[in-house]
């Protein structure tokens, strides 16, 4: 047990903090494309020159320098486009940052195996937690090499992050580089174009509790009318007071669209974002605002009446009911989806199989656990070395996209999700439970009995099985009933540990514990032999 790492506590996933919906532009007329591309080509031109500023001021960014970017953009756009920009170039630096900072932290943790590897003989074997030697010299020359281009990479990135540089490009690096290889990539050069100049619009502004609909760039009526506030240098395209630009279509929000009526109603914060889909030749504009914090349901109360284990894998959700003793209820459930094609349909396949998934549990009224999953530290190409098959399968497990979808569905339909540590749930769940759960009409997978894990240790059980206590008579009745662990022992969370010798007293005589003891096998209490033995004399009357 030395070996084994400690579980972290379970505990309840707080809802999202907010919400965003998107609706389709439909009927835009010729005009309205034109002008919604001029102010986003405008606009996209000074947060393109904002970012610049902002990354060149590095770590020397403060409220001045933030002042006069805000007023430098003020001149040419508004005051309040100007404040949509810097805020939005502040989080993008931001995401650079910590983009940064994980690179830093993977570069590191392949150097650190590397040199470790290397230090081993050629073909050593590895223990468990620890590597071993690389298998050949060849495959060891090439690893030394490998780890000089590491290090160059370290010191480089190092570099950067101390001075405050990072490296961010309006529109995506990807998009950018293939532009040199079109046909790869299966695009011409006018279509490459277009996609780069609408990744790089900007059309989206931040929402203004008290004022009318809670925005005043971007506004949208309870109707559904969309108006904008055009920039300075193009106030002359106006066709409505005060400089603002009335599109001809009608938008709709059918998801979460009574909650937004409500907040346009009120004059609460929306904020609106305009962007444009060139594979389907379509406007979109996405609503968000956010969420007061609410009190998630206690731990005890997610427990009450059982749960739902779900373990997630590369192309299923495995679930399967327990009641609140921890016990299997009813058969398991496979929820497929699949993680090919477009991310559209990626996307839509999750969604799916998680409405699936939901609508089961909240039929039977019951909480949802899960693993807390991150693989960041473990789909470093250093870490599995030439396991490439487990590697694409950490890789194309979709956690971080999961996790932010089940979050956000549950708390719509009033599920609550519990996480749990990931520490041991598939292997010991095979350990203790495939092989009990199987008949003849069920065959259960090992991924069956991962749920099966995560949702006793959600439930503050062991997941260790409780066995059948031996019958009367055979044992000791008030004795070793069963081998449950309790609750906070610990430990609990372990194998059980061999002990050597019998399991019950039950054994042939002079082989128990106690076999040289006499007394001990005599259960009345009256030994016949507690004294020495004598023999009586004979009668003198004979």
């Amino acid at each position: 047990m030395g070996g084994l790492r400690e579980v972290a506590a379970s505990f309840v996933v707080p809802g999202p903090s907010g919400v965003a919906v998107r609706s389709g532009l439909k009927g835009l007329s010729g005009q309205d494309e034109a002008v919604l591309r001029q102010v986003g080509g405008l606009l996209g031109s000074l947060a393109s020159r904002d970012l610049r500023v902002r990354c060149a001021a590095g770590l020397g960014h403060d409220s001045e320098l933030w002042a006069r970017r805000k007023r430098a953009l003020s001149g040419e756009s508004s005051s309040r486009w100007a404040g949509s920009i810097t805020r939005a170039t502040h989080d993008q630096w931001a995401l650079a940052r910590r983009g940064q900072l994980a690179h830093m932290q993977s570069l590191r943790a392949g150097v650190e195996t590397i040199t470790y590897r290397l230090a081993q003989p050629v073909g050593a074997k590895g223990s468990k937690g620890a590597s071993g030697g690389y298998r050949s010299e060849r495959e060891w020359f090439a690893k030394s090499r490998r780890l000089h281009v590491l290090e160059d990479r370290l010191v480089r990135v190092r570099a950067d992050w101390e001075a405050g540089r990072v490296r961010v490009v309006r529109g995506g690096k990807k998009l950018l580089n293939s532009r040199h290889h079109l046909e790869a990539a299966g695009l011409t050069e006018a279509q490459w174009r277009l996609r780069w100049q609408a990744e790089r619009w900007f059309l989206q502004a931040d929402g203004e509790s008290g004022k009318p609909y809670g925005n005043e760039t971007i506004r949208v009526t309870p109707g559904g009318e969309v108006s904008i506030r055009l920039p300075a240098a193009l106030a002359g395209l106006a066709n409505a007071p005060h400089g603002r630009y009335v599109l001809a279509c009608r938008v709709r929000f059918h998801h979460w669209g009574e909650q937004w009526a409500d907040r346009v109603t009120a004059g609460r914060a929306v904020a609106y974002r305009i962007h444009y889909d060139p594979d389907r030749n379509r406007w979109y504009a996405t609503a968000s605002w956010q969420n007061p914090p609410v009190q998630t349901v206690p731990l005890e109360t997610a427990r009450a009446g059982g749960l739902v284990g779900v373990d997630m894998n590369v192309d299923h959700l495995a679930a399967w009911r327990l009641d609140q003793h921890g016990n299997p209820v009813g058969e398991p459930r496979r929820f497929d989806y699949q993680m090919d094609g477009t991310a559209q349909h990626r996307d839509a396949q999750l969604r799916h199989a998680l409405i699936r998934l939901l609508h089961w549990a909240a039929r039977h009224g019951l909480a949802l656990a899960i693993e807390d999953l991150d693989f960041a530290a473990e789909k470093t190409r250093e870490r599995h070395g030439t396991r490439k098959r487990f590697r694409k399968l950490i890789s194309g497990l979709p956690t971080a996209r999961l996790r932010a979808r089940l979050v956000s569905m549950a708390a719509e339909l009033g599920v609550a999700v519990v996480a749990v540590d990931p520490a041991y749930t598939s292997r010991w769940g095979a350990q203790h439970w495939q092989k009990p759960l199987t008949g003849k009409t069920r065959k259960p997978t090992r991924h069956d009995a991962a749920a099966v894990a995560i949702g006793r240790r959600a439930l503050g059980c062991a997941i260790r099985r409780r066995t059948a206590p031996p019958p009367h008579d055979r044992s000791d009745r008030a004795g070793h009933r069963t081998v449950q662990a309790a609750s906070g022992t610990p430990g609990r969370e372990g194998p059980r540990p061999r002990v050597p010798g019998p399991r019950t007293r039950s054994v042939p005589p002079g082989r128990g514990a106690k076999a040289g003891d006499q007394s001990a096998h005599n259960r009345s209490g009256h030994t016949a032999e507690h004294e020495p033995w004598l023999q009586d004399s004979l009668p003198l009357s004979f």
